[in-house]
């Protein structure tokens, strides 16, 4: 006797583990989020929120700090994205796990020896705690910058390069009309890769800069620590609505550049 399984019977396990960890979870947090204390409907941790000069400030610091992480990385990570996947320049697969491996070691780990290696060097995690800071969101957030903008680089079209060299372009003109556009798809994964969970996180700010920089994963979690469920529900629905507008938003870029991509065909 012969068992049959189809391709939709396959998707259960995902379909339950996605009700399980993701929707159920989602809901739970939109519960918090509006209601009290007492458990009734209340609008009372929105007011909180909108109406606390703290919170808004630790919010546009938040994103002002995500934007900046992003620019860096994205600047330190395209030429060595780019010098990786080149041949010319790089013939093996051993200086790109060399920016993997550190993904491998625990991340608290990470940001604890980083920490002692600033002190070490005279950069004073509690004197200087933006730059301490900054320093430790790119180099956490780097690899996850690179292996983006690698993978599409790989997928670069040669021909079109080489083309655009024999039209007479310079080499500047060459990697801002080429090869730029080409790698818009990983620039735009590689940002969505670093902005969101860098504005989420807490660890490196919290250990880098001694406490004295909150960022928005701070707040969450200083809430849900001081029993706080409706306010730190709240923000963490807050965030969830950033993830969603940043989701479509790449969502439509993708779509714009296969359509882009269609018509060059």
């Amino acid at each position: 006797m012969r068992i049959r399984i189809s391709r939709k019977n396959l998707a259960v396990p995902y379909f339950i583990f996605l009700v399980l960890f993701i929707l159920i979870p989602i809901l739970i947090i939109i519960y918090y989020a509006f209601t009290n204390a007492e458990g009734y409907f209340s609008w009372d941790a929105l007011v909180a929120f909108f109406s606390s000069y703290t919170k808004l400030n630790v919010l546009l610091v938040s994103i002002l700090i995500g934007l900046f992480n992003t620019f860096l990385c994205l600047l330190i990570g395209y030429p060595l994205a780019y010098l990786l996947s080149n041949k010319k320049f790089n013939k093996n697969y051993i200086l790109v796990m060399l920016f993997v491996m550190p993904m491998w070691i625990n991340f608290v780990l990470r940001t604890g020896a980083l920490r002692d290696l600033l002190n070490w060097i005279g950069i004073n995690t509690g004197s200087y705690p933006l730059t301490s800071t900054m320093i430790g969101m790119v180099s956490n957030y780097l690899p996850f910058t690179i292996l983006p903008l690698y993978s599409t680089m790989l997928k670069l079209d040669q021909s079109q390069i080489e083309a655009a060299s024999d039209l007479g372009c310079n080499p500047l003109q060459v990697f801002t009309k080429s090869i730029i556009p080409q790698t818009i798809p990983g620039i735009v994964s590689a940002a969505m890769m670093v902005f969101m969970p860098t504005m989420s996180s807490y660890v490196i700010s919290d250990t880098l800069s001694e406490g004295k920089i909150t960022l928005f994963g701070n707040s969450i979690y200083l809430s849900f620590t001081n029993s706080d469920w409706n306010g730190g529900s709240f923000m963490a629905l807050i965030m969830l609505i950033i993830v969603f507008i940043s989701m479509i938003f790449s969502h439509k870029f993708d779509k714009k550049e296969d359509v882009q991509r269609g018509s060059n065909i």
